[in-house]
């Protein structure tokens, strides 16, 4: 026992009293913020303004496309926003023409040079039956297959604007189309097993994408670094002096345990940087009338050190597997890039699970080992799972450790001390029967 905890000691204190891990653990959930954030920033930026030509037909849509949605920029143009929650931030510029008679002179400047004043973006073709015509298309011309954004939002705002005027020849006057068609908000309520009322599905959205993250990140970062301390250790000869002064199983052991340690470190670390922030923010949502702790509720941290640990313990010992049996670092790579690809499929599933987290599928992975720490815990945080679904998803994954823990300690025994070649699965399979 005393030689394992010295183990543990020294992989812990070799790990904290790095600059790195100081530097990562300061820098890592602002990393972090400005991968969630800064897509959707540069999205926004990207998409900036379109300048559009909309030749119309019909010559009764200028209206529609000349009204000013949001405050109007000091520009000649106009500008056509129109936007609505949960639409991208784009701008575009309308140049209206009441005629759709000839549209090449249009179309050419489609292609002109990028900084000419006179580009366009798009052109918007409405033909002269739009209205009437029940076989009437409208066509959108772009250098881009793909601006489906820019086409969508004119094609809205033409049709709105064509069945207007359908309905007000009839004799319906305009302003009762807009109070009769007008859209309901629609707000998102879950309801929990008590009865309590929690809303803001979107802020749980982010939330399980990104304790996720959170969750998996550290497991698979500190995993490698037990796959790179063993095959260092073997190619130094070291671990052949450890060997002979304690027994594989007191090595491992310290190994794995030293190492969650550094880990459970550097996400308390996180979680208190998380809380600071939290608390902060709690404050002026609870001034705004928005009750935080229906999203952070105390047993979410509770499940999240728990479900850490599983995983850590569950995915650190495949990792050690492959630095026993591997004697450099790209043989190692290559043996377990495929292994990872198939740990990490909660996350490429987690969509899908975080949404409907009561399926069939969700609850499969949730009971699995390997993938059940992951999923159980996004199950926990964005709904409230059985709690037979709880205890069978920790049992299950505290079978699955021993399993591995087991079949590691017998591979590495031998594993640490092999050169030369990889072995086949034969050979691994021998060394399971002869350790």
């Amino acid at each position: 026992m005393n030689k394992m905890l010295a183990v543990l000691k020294r992989e812990y204190l070799a790990a904290v009293r790095k600059k790195m891990f100081i530097v990562m653990t300061i820098l890592f959930p602002v990393l972090m913020s400005a991968a969630m954030l800064l897509p959707g920033l540069m999205v926004a930026r990207g998409l900036g303004e379109k300048q559009v030509a909309v030749l119309d037909g019909t010559g009764k849509l200028q209206s529609a496309f000349t009204r000013t949605i949001v405050p109007e920029q000091p520009d000649v143009k106009k500008s056509l926003s129109g936007r609505r929650r949960g639409e991208l931030p784009q701008s575009i510029n309308v140049e209206y023409v009441a005629s759709a008679a000839d549209a090449k002179p249009y179309l050419d400047r489609l292609n002109a040079e990028r900084k000419a004043s006179n580009r366009l973006d798009a052109v918007f073709v409405i033909p002269s039956d739009a209205i009437d015509g029940e076989s009437a298309k409208i066509s959108f011309y772009s250098r881009s297959s793909t601006d489906v954004i820019t086409q969508e939002r004119l094609s809205s705002i033409a049709n709105r604007a064509i069945q207007r005027l359908r309905l007000g020849a009839r004799g319906i006057d305009a302003n009762t189309v807009d109070a009769l068609t007008r859209s309901v908000p629609v707000e998102g309520i879950q309801l929990s097993r008590s009865g309590e009322q929690k809303k803001g599905g979107e802020l749980n959205l982010i939330l399980g994408f990104l304790f996720a993250a959170l969750l998996l990140i550290p497991s698979f970062i500190y995993g490698l670094e037990i796959m790179r301390g063993i095959i260092q250790e073997k190619s130094d000869r070291v671990v052949e002096v450890l060997i002979s002064s304690m027994s594989p199983r007191q090595l491992l052991t310290g190994k794995i345990f030293g190492v969650a340690l550094v880990g459970l470190t550097q996400v308390t670390a996180w979680m208190l940087m998380l809380a600071a922030v939290g608390t902060y923010a709690g404050t002026i949502a609870s001034m705004a009338g928005m009750n935080v702790t229906q999203f952070l509720r105390p047993m979410v941290f509770v499940y999240f050190y728990l479900f850490f640990v599983l995983a850590y313990l569950t995915y650190v010992s495949i990792y050690a597997i492959a630095g026993a049996i591997c004697n450099s670092e790209k043989e190692a790579q290559q043996l377990i890039a495929p292994i990872s690809m198939l740990m990490m499929l909660p996350w490429f599933l987690m969509f899908a699970i975080i949404t409907n987290p009561d399926s069939g599928l969700a609850i499969g992975f949730s009971l699995s080992p390997v993938f059940g720490p992951l999923t159980m815990f996004v199950r926990a945080l964005v709904s409230e799972p059985p709690v037979a679904h709880l205890l069978i998803s920790i049992a299950v994954a505290v079978c699955t450790i021993a399993a591995f823990f087991w079949i590691t300690a017998k591979i590495f025994r031998v594993g640490i001390l092999s050169y030369g070649k990889r072995p086949t699965i034969g050979e691994l399979w021998r060394w399971l029967k002869v350790a």
